[in-house]
């Protein structure tokens, strides 16, 4: 069983300085329109519709330069290669990051905040890419999960920069909270060099030796002196790669359409994403400072309570990873679906009751149930959905399988905080019944339609949608797996030639491969 060294989980945490940017950044803006110098600033007038049509705006216009982001970036991680690729979208968050915080005008904020998305859309996908490139199956839930876990700190720090400056002058405190968008894209880019490429991506592009160093590195522990487990999963992935190719598996968006099973990760992969928005947690969280000011708390409490309220959310996702090996992608993603649905079934029944009234006791727990519902959101969705649409597609198109499903994060964003706005005045807390129907649907599909990945390695998960699988190990018998070990430690991966006929998937088929001639 692959374990995972110190070197690749500090590698794996060393990048989520990505997903922290992704997290900060989003977050930043839910922090800063609680400002009211930054609306001062570009005379925008809160009292009529100019202050949630500039909101909208913002909002909008980030998640469209996300959804772009995430379209644009699969052909820079199969162009370049996933770290310079990630390079790259660090590189354009820390230049629009200063354009932002050093706006002097409401359009070039805008343009600024577009290009953000742009930036945070290419990291939200690059990452987890990358992640589950370099991650041992047993612990690939745990370390993709950095990702989830890094978001949410990202998010946390957000809104205790918000509370931080809500007491600093007026013209500063805007402008620091929105420069501070650059500190973890910087600390990115200037660390990047000593980041491994992937070792799946060197494979892809036939720099075999490259790429089985990079394994032996990750992977290669004080118990296994003999780097078994780096040279198989050489091995696997080799075969594998051949075996795609021969089946004239092409990177392009074609393929992914044409091809009944990649057709069908496309929609788990977009699915996942948009399930999980639509528990309405980023409506949530972009207008949560909004949320407490409707439930008659004011002044700086509404920035602390923020700040609070996304610390417990890195806590949980935090949780969420350790057990994400243990309890397996779909079962965790249906409690929290259903976790979520009812804490807001509570909290709407405190808004419908208490909103705007003085009554301390409902207002507080209003409070509590918002807290509860991001316990569960944390707890289950965050890291789950990163972890599974990244690991669901084969080498050669994870990168446009990916950025499709992220694509779904943000296309959902775009849609809810763009009506958020409006349906906040027209229908009030009504809006909320949308995020408690739409989870218990999801959960539903999730229950009959997803498939469990958990323990396979990222070859193996192409079982499960009817693909072919070149070599299998879960599926060797104790014999044959003994077999396979004694072989490579003969001579490392290009040594083992002896597994014959790539494994056909079918429901309850047999191993077919055997290892001859050992």
């Amino acid at each position: 069983m692959a374990g995972g060294t110190k070197y690749n989980f500090l590698i794996v945490f060393f990048v989520a300085l990505g997903s922290f940017t992704y997290g900060f950044n989003s977050a930043i803006m839910g922090l800063v329109i609680g400002l009211p110098a930054f609306f001062a600033y570009f005379n925008i007038n809160l009292e009529n519709t100019e202050g949630n049509q500039i909101t909208g705006a913002t909002n909008g216009l980030y998640s469209g330069g996300g959804i772009l982001g995430c379209l644009f970036v699969p052909w820079l991680l199969d162009r370049l290669g996933r770290r310079r690729t990630i390079q790259i979208a660090a590189a354009v968050a820390i230049i629009s990051a200063a354009l932002q915080g050093g706006s002097v005008h409401i359009a070039m904020f805008l343009i600024a905040r577009f290009l953000n998305g742009f930036a945070v859309g290419m990291l939200d996908t690059s990452i987890p890419v990358f992640q589950s490139e370099i991650s041992p199956a047993h612990q690939r839930g745990r370390m993709v999960g950095a990702h989830g876990v890094l978001i949410v700190i990202g998010y946390s720090a957000a809104g205790f920069a918000g509370f931080g400056t809500y007491f600093a002058a007026p013209t500063v405190s805007w402008r620091l909270c929105l420069s501070l968008q650059i500190v973890a894209p910087l600390l990115l880019f200037i660390g990047s060099p000593w980041v491994p490429e992937s070792p799946r991506w060197l494979i892809d592009k036939g720099r075999h030796d490259a790429g089985y160093q990079v394994l032996r590195k990750l992977h290669t522990r004080p118990d296994d002196p003999e780097e078994i487990v780096a040279r198989e999963e050489f091995l696997q992935i080799r075969r594998q790669i051949e075996l795609e190719r021969s089946d004239n598996l092409n990177k392009s968006w074609g393929t992914m359409f044409r091809k009944p099973s990649m057709r069908k990760r496309l929609i788990l992969g977009f699915g996942t994403q948009f399930i999980a928005q639509s528990t309405g947690v980023l409506v949530v969280n972009n207008y949560q400072i909004l949320l407490y000011k409707s439930l008659g708390i004011t002044g700086s409490l509404p920035l602390l309570l923020n700040a609070l309220y996304n610390g417990l959310a890195a806590f949980m996702n935090f949780v969420n990873s350790l057990f994400l090996d243990r309890l397996g992608r779909i079962r965790i993603m249906l409690i929290g679906l259903t976790g979520c649905a009812c804490s807001l079934i509570c909290f709407t029944a405190m808004v419908a009751t208490f909103g705007g009234t003085t009554n301390r006791v409902g207002n507080g727990f209003g409070v509590f149930f918002l807290f509860l519902f991001v316990f569960f959101y944390g707890g289950t969705m965050d890291a789950t959905s990163y972890v599974y649409c990244s690991e669901i597609f084969p080498t050669p198109l994870r990168a446009q399988g990916t950025g499709f499903s992220v694509a779904g994060l943000f296309t959902a964003t775009l849609i809810y905080t763009q009506t958020a706005p409006v349906a906040f005045v027209e229908v009030g807390w009504r809006f909320y019944i949308l995020f408690i129907l739409l989870p218990l649907i999801g959960a539903g599909l999730m229950w009959k339609f997803f498939p469990e990945t958990k323990l396979l390695t990222l070859e193996e998960i192409s079982r499960l949608f009817g693909d072919e699988v070149a070599l299998d190990i879960n599926q060797l018998s104790a014999d044959e797996k003994l077999a396979l070990d004694r072989e490579v430690a003969k001579g490392g991966g290009e040594a083992v030639t002896s597994v014959t006929s790539p494994v056909k998937s079918s429901e309850g088929g047999s191993q077919e491969d055997r290892i001859e001639n050992v």
